[in-house]
């Protein structure tokens, strides 16, 4: 059995504050290892539930978070910036399932822990094929486009509860519940990665639990961003359509233009308009 685990970092059990999510900022080095602990927790359960071979993405910003010197050994870390497939670097149909780790809920949802969808400021809403989409949406489609089924999600509450609308009844870990955006009633990170570590060992050991997520094609990609400067300047993308005074839209048959596209996009948007806080 092979399994591919990406990890984020605004799911990850005991963090609520914007500054452990970025390099510099006030708890990101402990940040940090706690991120390590969840993926660790869901690598020993794949391996424990029968894997061969576990690939693990850094999901998070520029890719550079996961502390490559206390990952488990056994496993193959994707690290970096820049990496064409972003949150799901690695990633192929050889895979029999994908794991996703300390994800968070949309942009706009209530009581979603550091809720944004791609981008922590730039972006408004992201709509794919008509339907909002959050980042669990938009990597298990391409997951799913690959033939690989999601076995296992973990994050806040409301994370969980949107991996159960985009999956049905997908096995998921909620280390955290949100009372707004930067607060969580939360369970202690070590009792945190015993429960991923559980769920993740039995989810993995029942295939009949496994949830591919199908988007038919063509796929087309609406967002909406907060700038008009970032639409237009995205907009120059050949293929990439500007449909409103800050929104774009771009169609293709090929999902992995999608998800490479958000990642040029975020590149210029970063550019464009980012000049304060992450999640500000």
């Amino acid at each position: 059995m092979k399994i591919f685990v990406s990890v984020d970092m605004e799911g990850v059990s005991g963090l609520t504050d914007p500054e452990e999510m970025r390099a510099g900022g006030r708890g990101y080095e402990r940040g940090c290892e706690l991120m390590t602990g969840d993926a660790n927790a869901a690598i020993r359960a794949a391996f424990d539930a029968s894997a061969a071979e576990v690939v693990v993405a850094d999901a998070h910003g520029g890719g550079r978070n996961l502390r490559a010197d206390l990952i488990d050994p056994r496993c193959t870390l994707v690290r970096g910036p820049y990496k064409p497939m972003r949150m799901a670097e690695g990633l192929d149909a050889s895979f029999d399932a994908a794991v996703y780790v300390g994800y968070h809920a949309r942009a706009g949802t209530a009581r979603g822990v550091l809720n944004h969808t791609w981008m922590g400021r730039e972006i408004h809403n992201v709509h794919l094929n008509g339907r909002i989409a959050g980042e669990i949406l938009l990597m298990a489609a391409y997951a799913g486009t690959l033939g690989v089924p999601v076995a296992l999600v973990t994050g806040d509450a409301a994370a969980c509860a949107e991996a159960r609308e985009v999956l049905g009844d997908v096995p998921a870990v909620a280390v955290k519940t949100g009372s707004d955006r930067y607060a969580a009633a939360l369970v202690p990170p070590a009792r945190a990665q015993q429960m991923i570590y559980e769920a993740g060992r039995d989810a993995l050991s029942e295939v009949a639990n496994w949830r591919t997520c199908e988007v038919d094609p063509p796929y087309t990609l609406r967002v909406e961003w907060n700038a008009t400067a970032i639409a237009q300047s995205c907009a120059v993308i050949p293929g990439v359509e500007l449909v409103g005074p800050r929104t774009t839209e771009f169609t293709t048959d090929d999902y992995t233009q999608i998800v490479g596209l958000l990642g040029v996009c975020a590149t210029i948007a970063g550019d464009v308009g980012c000049t304060g806080r992450h999640y500000g």
